[in-house]
Order: C-alpha cells, then sequence, then structure tokens
C-alpha cells in the first residue's frame, strides 16, 4: 500500500460523515483515503474496513436503484476508497492536499487527532474540520497552521446534498479558502461561506422551524400530518425557488416588519421580534424589490424579467411536485 500513488484527499474518521465525504469525492472521479486513526487489533480493523465498504457500496446501490447511476458503474466508483489503517496514516497523511477531520464531537477526540495531523501533513496541506457543534475559533488553536485551516460542513447524505458550509476564523488566508471553494466545487458541490457563528447557516435555520413544528403539535395547533403537508408544498416548495433573505426582499421587508410584530404580540417576543436590521431598513424606506433596494440592490435591474424568473422557478417546483393542473376547460356552475 505504501508503494502505491496516495490520494490528495483525506478523510479521518471511518464513521458515518468520513463514508459520505469518500462516496462524494469517489463519485466526482476522485481516489480517496478514508483514514481510521485508532489503533485496532487485526480483526477489529477487518471488521471495521468491511462495514465501512459495505455501507458505501451500499449507497452506491441505491443511487443505482433509483436510475442516479448505471450498476455496472457501482464497484469502479467503490473502488477509489482507499481503505487506512492507523499504522499506514503517515504516509496518507504526508500526501494529502486536503483533510476532513470527522472525528468524535468532543473537543479531547479533536485534539488527538489534529496532533497526530499536525505531526503528519506536509505544511502546505489545507486541513478542516466537518464538525457541526465546535466553533472553528475554538479549533484553530490545536492546529500547527492555522491559517491554513477552516471548518467545513457537509449537510447529510453528504454525497447527495450540494450545499457545503464553510466557516473560517479571522486568521485562515483568503487563498486557502479559495482553495477549498474551488476543490468542492470541482465535484459538483456548491459552497457557500460563513464566519465562526453556532450553527452555520442551515442547522440555525433549520432548528428554529423544527422547534416551532414540534411547538405547534405540543399545543394542539395542528397535526404532524399537516405541519408536513403545509411545510413540503407550502414552506418548503417556496424557498426552494427563493432563497430565505431573497424572499424578504420579493414581499417586502415591511411584510415582515408587520408579521413578527403581531406574533411577537400574541406568541412570543423571544421567538418573534423582528431583529434591529429589519427595524432599521423600514425605518429607512429600504423595503426590498418594491423600492429598489433592501437586502439586494436592485437598481438597472429589470425587474419585470426578475418577476417572470421567479415565477418560472416556482412553476418548475409546482411540476416537479405534481401540483400544478392545467386549467379547466369550461366554466363552472
Amino acid at each position: 500500500m505504501a508503494n502505491e500513488q496516495h490520494p490528495r484527499v483525506v478523510a479521518v474518521g471511518a464513521g458515518r460523515m468520513g463514508r459520505g465525504i469518500a462516496i462524494a469525492f469517489a463519485y466526482a472521479g476522485h481516489r480517496i483515503a478514508l483514514v481510521d486513526l485508532r489503533e485496532r487489533s487485526d480483526e477489529d480493523w477487518a471488521r471495521l474496513q468491511a462495514e465501512a465498504a459495505a455501507e458505501i457500496e451500499g449507497s452506491l446501490r441505491g443511487l443505482s436503484a433509483l436510475g442516479a447511476i448505471d450498476a455496472a458503474q457501482v464497484g469502479a466508483i467503490a473502488e477509489r476508497v482507499v481503505y487506512v489503517r492507523a499504522s499506514d496514516a503517515p504516509a496518507f497523511l504526508g500526501a494529502a492536499e486536503l483533510v476532513f477531520e470527522g472525528v468524535p464531537e468532543t473537543m479531547a477526540a479533536k485534539r488527538d487527532a489534529f496532533a497526530q495531523l499536525n505531526l503528519h501533513c506536509s505544511d502546505e496541506a489545507i486541513l478542516t474540520s466537518t464538525t457541526s457543534s465546535i466553533l472553528v475559533t475554538q479549533l484553530a488553536s490545536l492546529v500547527r497552521r492555522p491559517e491554513r485551516f477552516l471548518n467545513i460542513h457537509w449537510l447529510n447524505p453528504a454525497y447527495v446534498i450540494p450545499v457545503v458550509e464553510l466557516s473560517c476564523h479571522p486568521g485562515t488566508d483568503p487563498a486557502v479558502l479559495a482553495r477549498a471553494k474551488a476543490l468542492l466545487e470541482a465535484i459538483g458541490k456548491l459552497p457557500v461561506v460563513c464566519g465562526a457563528s453556532p450553527g452555520y447557516i442551515v442547522p440555525r435555520l433549520q432548528a428554529l422551524v423544527m422547534n416551532e413544528a414540534a411547538r405547534m403539535i405540543e399545543e394542539g395547533a395542528a397535526t404532524a400530518e399537516e405541519i408536513d403537508k403545509a411545510t413540503r408544498y407550502g414552506l418548503g416548495l417556496r424557498f426552494a425557488a427563493l432563497g430565505v433573505v431573497e424572499f424578504i426582499d420579493f414581499g417586502g421587508c415591511d411584510i415582515l416588519h408587520h408579521a413578527s410584530r403581531e406574533m411577537s404580540a400574541s406568541l412570543s417576543p423571544e421567538r418573534y421580534a423582528a431583529p434591529a436590521i429589519v427595524e432599521r431598513m423600514v425605518s429607512e424606506g429600504r423595503l426590498g424589490l418594491k423600492t429598489g433596494n433592501g437586502f439586494y440592490d436592485y437598481a438597472g435591474r429589470d425587474v419585470a424579467a426578475y418577476r417572470a424568473d421567479v415565477l418560472t422557478r416556482t412553476l418548475g417546483m409546482l411540476r416537479h411536485a405534481g401540483l400544478w393542473q392545467p386549467p379547466a376547460d369550461q366554466s363552472v356552475s
């Protein structure tokens, strides 16, 4: 194994996230090393390797069953994943350009993992953590070259969901961020960048929605089935056609302002009070599309063409959901 050409990409930690990342890169044609840093007996290592290989092949066969890939491609894709036990890890880490740390979500486990990465990875390697809960600013101090470090948070299943969230600390080299984005884009991912803030973007937004859904069930406001119908074909369909901030501008920041005021008074000021930025934008007359400026600047934009584009996106989602109906042939009495 040591004499083979080592992959440029390494996923450290052979659990669910590491396996998903491995599929994503292998699917895009890249060889990737799935590295286990824990010393194990031959029997335990063979068991872990077999388990990881079975899950990766099973996931690919699942894609094949849905027509996403040909059955004949499953084996070739799976073979691009190289399984590496702890004793062989130094050579693979030393050859890596991009490393994804995906060990358990404890500072102790992260500290141990980065101690080994610091020891074996080259000075030019980009080191990342896939953590969903620990801030990049907390982890940067564990890295020998913090300017080459950032968090890269994947959304499950990692090989299906295109968005990958990149979180930088103040010392992250902009060139490193640009290179990480380019490597992800090259495998068909859509990187989005955020600061060192708890919850990144997607988990922070979805936690609010999920908690409010559970609260509505608790209050008896609606059943789980009705909430899911409303979110799949109302909330979700609209936000699949428009981004959340784009949606604010499209309807008007004043609409959000008034809705927040009413629900803050009737439900909970802690949950529904509008943030200061919304109050400020309304007072300044920056209401969005209808005033030419909001979170986005619409100066010089063909508003009619933009509205048509939004309608096209929405109709596309309706047709995809099988909910678009043609007009009636005759009047209904």
